[in-house]
Formats: structure tokens, C-alpha cells, sequence
């Protein structure tokens, strides 16, 4: 058996100045290892035949696991449809690859045989990485309800890009195994590949980009986002650009590759959201009622369920005593958001009223100087106009006429 291994690894599998001879030899060599190991050929036959029955079994066990999914679209349909993938020609040559070395397969024969196993393993492995990195990206796409022509179209590409892939590189490994320099091959596919990447690299770009916001999932389909100075809801995300229905009504088309360059601020992940509210209060409001201005604006907001954060005195302003306010609204819709700061804002209203609490606006008091330098108010205490009745006043000079 070591003799075996160490003749077939000196036998070069194809040496194209001498095929026919190799022909020769080989069809020599056969029919006398069937005439001298026609018992352990039969044997190996026979195990050969048991290992193809038990490996077409498990393509069964594949068929009933990728039909056990309702939908179709987990990953145990694709494991599944991956083992239905398994071709009938890597089986046989996988169970000719098992019993050659028990039926003492000549040196030529086992290199055949190791030659061919090794094209069909090489091919077999592609179209099993194609299966599973095509079916992963359908299962997320489907679970994260990407839809659309765009990413149909996406689909197509992606397909082909890794079926050329995959196939080139197996191609690339089975001529390397026949023996073919293949430096000069793949410098040129990838002098090709420089090429057309050049040449669509804007698309190809944007392509990478819808792919690493399908699988990274920064947003999803649906959900208010804000970028740069853009706010909205996804609408669709694309091969190309991602669609997105801003605030005010406007569809807004961005590029995949530009929307990923900047920071996204995903709103529909939002834990809470949070509410501040500054606060101020007139200058003559005495210090017991303003110490208690805290603990008046957490009733508030507990009382209204909302999620009290805190609230204190921020610092002396122009016109006022200012005080902070913050408090959180559960959950991410902006509309209970929007109703609790309005429900909150006006119990503080009504609260301080109750409580006689003055709001403070922006006010200036001017005071003059008298050229001794005593302060004079801008308005002068003035006499109140007496009320004089004219009829008794007529009546007077009436009188003082008469005496004269």
C-alpha cells in the first residue's frame, strides 16, 4: 500500500507529450489488476456500492429537512437545499476514492481516480458555497422584508458575481492540479477584475453598501431615521439608493454609499425619548417656595406616567431663577412623546397658578439720576386728578357775579 501512494504521487496525472502512451499503460495495468484482485475488487465494489446508497441517503435527509420548513426560507431549508446540491458524480467518485486503496488500484488507475475526486470535490465544494452564501443572503433579505424589483435586480447580480467567483476559483485550482501554470491566468483575471471594478465602481459601491445595510441592519425597512439634516421613514432600500419619505411629505433618494459615509440615527430604536423643559421663575419668589419647585415638578411628571429623571436649579439668568426639567417617555413613538410634553407642560401651567409661582420673562428696568445723583424712578408717583362738579363750580359764579 505505501508503495502504491508513493508511485501515484510520483505520476504526474496528465503529461500531454505522452498521453497515448499513458493510455496504453493504464488499460495494461487494469486488466491485470482484474485478473489478480478480482475478489478484493468485487469486496470493494460492494462497500463502494453500500457508501453511494448511504451518501444518496443523506440527499433524502436533505430533501425532508428543506420541506420540514413551512416557509422555506430558514436556515434549516437551506442546509437542505445545500445536501440536495450534492452531485451523483462526486458521490461515485468519493466512493472510488474510499475503496481504491483496500482493492490495491494500480498506480495509474489511483491517479485517475485521486485526478478526478479532486475535480469533482473542487466543483462540488463550489456549487456548495454558492447554495449556502446565496441562500444566507435571501434568508435575510426575507426576514428583514427587503422587497422590490431593485432588490430582485440586486439578487441577480449578486448571484452571478458569486457563481463567477466561486467557478473561477475552482477552475484556477483544478488546472493547478493539472499541472497547467496558471500565474499568467490569474494575473489576468485580475487585471479584468481591476478593469471592470474601475469602470463601475460607483455601482458596485453602492451595491456593497445595500449589502452591508442588509446584513449589518443600521435600519430596517420602515423605520425613521435622521441623516444629515434629513428626517423620515425608509421607504425602500435598493441596489443603488435607499428611498425615504421625510417629514414633511418629500421622498428624498439617497445613495447606499452616501448614506452609510455619515452617521444615521436610527429613531425607531429608540429606548425612550427624552423631554427638557427650562423653566423660570421671578426673581422676588422666596427661597421656600423655589426649594420647592423640585419636588412640585417630579408630582407632575409621575402623575402623568411618564419617567421622572430630574429636575433642579440650573443657575441665576438675566431675568429670572432657572430651573431644569428632564423626563423620559417610554418607547419610540414620537406621538406619545409629543402628547406627554404637552400633557406635562400644561399641569405645570395649572400647578404653578395654584401655587401663586410667577414664569418669568425678559425684563429691563431703567432708572435716572438727578444732578445730585439721587436715583428718580422712571415714573414719578403722580397726584391723582380731583373729580370737580361742574354745576356747583357754575353755581359759584353765578354767585360771585351777583355780588358784584
Amino acid at each position: 500500500m505505501p508503495a502504491t501512494s508513493t508511485a501515484a504521487d510520483s505520476i504526474p496525472i496528465l503529461d500531454p507529450q505522452n498521453v497515448q502512451q499513458q493510455a496504453q499503460s493504464l488499460v495494461a495495468s487494469s486488466q491485470v489488476w482484474l485478473q489478480s484482485h478480482w475478489f478484493q475488487l468485487l469486496v470493494a465494489v460492494a462497500i463502494g456500492a453500500a457508501i453511494v446508497a448511504l451518501l444518496h441517503a443523506g440527499r433524502r435527509l436533505g430533501a425532508r429537512l428543506a420541506a420540514r420548513s413551512s416557509t422555506g426560507k430558514g436556515w434549516p431549508a437551506i442546509f437542505g437545499r445545500t445536501i440536495l446540491k450534492t452531485g451523483n458524480f462526486f458521490i461515485v467518485m468519493l466512493a472510488a476514492k474510499l475503496v481504491a486503496g483496500y482493492a490495491g488500484a494500480p498506480s495509474q488507475v489511483a491517479s485517475t481516480i485521486d485526478f478526478l475526486f479532486t475535480v469533482a470535490a473542487v466543483f462540488q465544494a463550489a456549487v456548495w458555497a454558492r447554495e449556502l452564501i446565496l441562500g444566507g443572503i435571501e434568508h435575510r433579505t426575507r426576514d428583514e422584508e427587503y422587497t422590490g424589483e431593485a432588490l430582485g435586480s440586486a439578487m441577480g447580480i449578486i448571484r452571478l458575481l458569486v457563481t463567477f467567483a466561486l467557478f473561477a476559483i475552482a477552475l484556477v485550482v483544478v488546472l493547478g492540479n493539472l499541472g497547467v501554470n496558471v500565474t499568467g491566468l490569474i494575473a489576468g483575471l485580475g487585471v479584468g477584475g481591476i478593469a471592470i471594478g474601475l469602470a463601475a465602481q460607483g455601482i458596485f459601491a453602492d451595491l456593497f453598501a445595500a449589502l452591508a445595510i442588509i446584513f449589518d441592519r443600521p435600519f430596517r425597512r420602515g423605520d425613521a431615521i435622521t441623516y444629515d439634516n434629513t428626517s423620515g421613514s425608509v421607504e425602500e432600500i435598493g441596489l443603488k439608493s435607499t428611498r425615504i419619505r421625510g417629514v414633511d411629505g418629500e421622498k428624498r433618494i439617497i445613495s447606499n454609499k452616501n448614506l452609510l459615509d455619515k452617521e444615521i440615527i436610527n429613531n425607531s430604536a429608540r429606548i425612550h425619548r427624552r423631554c427638557h423643559f427650562a423653566i423660570g421663575v421671578i426673581y422676588s419668589t422666596a427661597p421656600e417656595v423655589c426649594a420647592r419647585i423640585p419636588q412640585i415638578l417630579q408630582d407632575i411628571v409621575e402623575a402623568n406616567d411618564r419617567i421622572f429623571v430630574r429636575a433642579g436649579f440650573t443657575r441665576f439668568g438675566d431675568s429670572s431663577l432657572d430651573f431644569d426639567l428632564q423626563f423620559d417617555s417610554g418607547g419610540a413613538d414620537y406621538e406619545s412623546f409629543y402628547a406627554g410634553r404637552t400633557t406635562v407642560g400644561l399641569a405645570i401651567l395649572k400647578r404653578f397658578n395654584d401655587e401663586g409661582i410667577e414664569f418669568a420673562f425678559p425684563t429691563q428696568t431703567t432708572m435716572t439720576a438727578a444732578p445730585d445723583g439721587t436715583m428718580i424712578m422712571p415714573c414719578p408717583e403722580v397726584q391723582p386728578v380731583r373729580t370737580v362738579d361742574t354745576r356747583a363750580a357754575k353755581s359759584d359764579v353765578d354767585k360771585a357775579s351777583e355780588q358784584v
